[in-house]
């Protein structure tokens, strides 16, 4: 049974540890139980995640129904005072518009090539913070910045913890040329056929094309049937495939990941 969330207090527990952050008053437990929807959950792990933003930050602003929470929230911040002389750096151009419409000064890698704070969502994580990232199509642009930053917060709702990734069996996405699509498709299954790999081109819902990203390329995901084993030789062999441009496997990059869960929110941090 799911109980409301009042203010919470607590502390973050180390190595990955699991810290529930408790009701901060006794009268509170004595509240009726609420059923939260997964897009509150969602915003109870962004607005966690903006509490590590400082004044003067360089951000890294993801994408994603996650991700957009946590904009909302520094965008309100900056208009109350509360936050300020902070650069943004967007990982699409639908976070790149939302951050202009709520007033986010902007920049760019070429300016601000270290980033002190990225917010992101995940599509999975698993017991080692590895994440599955993408199926937003965004997913080249958010490695690009959160590869570069100094601490990389990850908020999800606790639907999108895996025992492994692919373990919910969902897209794996994978963003290659156009070019001979067809063919680098066959091959992206081919190394996986023993974990029962189907490879589909992803379709746009509105007339059937080719789902196209910023980038202009296409997405090819990945489906699994079994793990996929050691995860960073899968990258390795996914990267080697010419016509590949980057996969949304995003393993050792998380320092922290947030989860909104029915009993509270959860925090937990990468292994020093």
């Amino acid at each position: 049974m799911a109980i409301p969330y009042p203010h919470f207090i607590g502390s973050e527990k180390s190595a990955m540890e699991t810290g529930i952050l408790v009701p901060s008053s006794p009268s509170s437990a004595t509240l009726s139980p609420v059923i939260l929807t997964q897009d509150e959950l969602k915003r109870i792990a962004a607005y966690k995640a903006v509490e590590y933003v400082k004044s003067g930050m360089v951000l890294g602003l993801g994408t994603g129904s996650t991700a957009k929470h946590a904009v909302d929230r520094i965008g309100e911040l900056l208009r109350q005072g509360k936050l300020h002389s902070i650069v943004g750096i967007p990982t699409s151009k639908k976070t790149h518009d939302q951050a202009v419409s709520l007033g986010i000064p902007l920049s760019d890698l070429d300016a601000h090539p270290v980033v002190d704070l990225a917010i992101d969502g995940a599509d999975e994580v698993d017991p080692f913070l590895n994440l599955v990232k993408g199926r937003g199509g965004s997913l080249l642009r958010e490695k690009m910045v959160e590869s570069s930053c100094r601490k990389f917060v990850v908020i999800v709702d606790e639907s999108k913890l895996v025992k492994h990734l692919g373990g919910s069996g969902l897209a794996m996405p994978v963003e290659i040329v156009p070019f001979c699509w067809k063919f680098t498709a066959q091959r992206l299954q081919n190394l996986f056929e023993d974990s029962g790999c189907v490879a589909q081109l992803r379709t746009s819902v509105e007339n059937g094309e080719p789902f196209v990203t910023d980038n202009r390329n296409y997405i090819v995901d990945l489906y699994f049937k079994k793990d996929i084993g050691d995860l960073k030789a899968a990258s390795d062999e996914i990267l080697r495939l010419a016509g590949v441009v980057e996969h949304g496997m995003f393993l050792d990059m998380a320092t922290t990941v947030i989860v909104a869960g029915e009993l509270g929110v959860t925090v937990k941090n990468k292994l020093k």
